[in-house]
């Protein structure tokens, strides 16, 4: 017998308030999907709900609660757990505030132990602002990092994710995980090694699994122009990566590579693969950029905990205008509540 689906219990942070988060957590909130995919509840401050709530001219009311079991959601009613001060109501829109950066720290630390105790099946978060999360003093290069501390581990990695659709194939969708991620071009090669590029190919081959259901099949990218041409232009894919995906087949991973990155994305997008591991942080945030910027979803692998984003930033120039999209929250809920159901993962009990 089949484990009945639950309806996951998802945390959506707000964010840097500076930013477009809000917004784009209140426009989605609006969208009947949501509810039919999960039990969402806001946390941040509800006073900043409630200003995007009128700004969007959504009818909709905003209710505090202290724990995300007195959360009843609907269209028209959104929980909301305060986890930031009340200073963050004098944040200007669109402008670089330490208060900004400390408001999706806290939130985002909030959110994360809700879920490490079980009171929450998943999270999923809002941008904030690596700038003003310096300001702030929290020196991280962005969520993965600080979400790896948090949880309180080291083998993790980011995917950028695409549901499948007209233009890309696979039945899976299609999945790009990065080696390297927020460093200078110039240390990638430094850091680059084959237990590297071996711990991200399992990592991506795992959660695929969970969104196809099956194996899927791994592509992993040449560091070099054409692979290196066979030691012309550099010799990076025959002493680390083509090792690396031996050692991932010999686990029983069906991975291939290295395979020029110029070439591999667009046979993945064709179907030919599920998954991609890229070298560096461009070599996979442009493809799916190009593909589809605000349908693409984050997941942080790795977690003991399911954590979904957006793919974009901030947006400081149309922060607070009432021009935010958002298909991205929608989808990286969607994503959050999939992989909150997926029979491969641990079952977990609502505290």
């Amino acid at each position: 017998m089949s484990t009945p689906l639950i309806t996951p219990r998802i945390a959506i942070t707000l964010g840097d308030p500076a930013g477009i988060g809000p917004e784009t957590v209140v426009g989605a909130w609006h969208d009947p999907r949501i509810h039919e995919l999960c039990r969402p509840l806001v946390v941040g401050h509800p006073e900043l709900v409630a200003r995007a709530v009128r700004l969007l001219g959504i009818a909709a009311r905003v209710v505090s609660i202290e724990d995300p079991a007195e959360a009843r959601s609907a269209v028209d009613v959104i929980p909301c757990l305060t986890s930031v001060s009340d200073d963050v109501l004098d944040i200007t829109p669109g402008t670089i505030d330490a208060r900004g950066g400390q408001a999706a720290f806290d939130a985002l630390c909030t959110a994360a132990q809700l879920a490490l105790e079980g009171k929450v099946d998943a999270i999923t978060t809002g941008p904030l602002h690596k700038g003003a999360l310096s300001l702030a003093g929290h020196k991280y290069p962005g969520h993965t990092e600080l979400l790896a501390e948090l949880c309180g581990v080291k083998d993790f990695a980011m995917m950028l994710y695409l549901g499948p659709d007209e233009r890309v194939r696979g039945p899976a969708g299609l999945a790009i995980v990065h080696v390297t991620l927020h460093m200078a071009l110039r240390d990638v090669f430094a850091v680059i090694d084959r237990q590297a590029v071996l711990q991200k190919t399992r990592l991506v081959a795992r959660v695929m699994a969970e969104l196809k259901g099956s194996a899927p099949r791994v592509g992993v990218c040449a560091l070099n122009p054409h692979a290196g041409e066979q030691g012309l232009f550099g010799d990076e894919e025959q002493a680390i990566i083509a090792p690396a995906v031996a050692d991932a087949v010999a686990e029983g991973i069906n991975a291939s590579g290295p395979l020029p990155a110029d070439t591999l994305i667009g046979r993945a997008c064709q179907g030919e693969f599920d998954a991609v591991v890229a070298m560096y942080h461009d070599q996979g945030h442009i493809a799916i950029k190009l593909l589809a910027m605000h349908r693409a979803v984050n997941v942080t692998l790795g977690l003991p905990i399911v954590r979904t984003s957006v793919a974009h930033g901030t947006a400081f120039d149309l922060a607070w205008q009432g021009r935010a999209e958002t298909s991205g929250m929608i989808e990286a809920l969607r994503v959050a509540s999939r992989l909150a159901n997926s029979p491969l993962r641990d079952s977990r009990t609502l505290k």
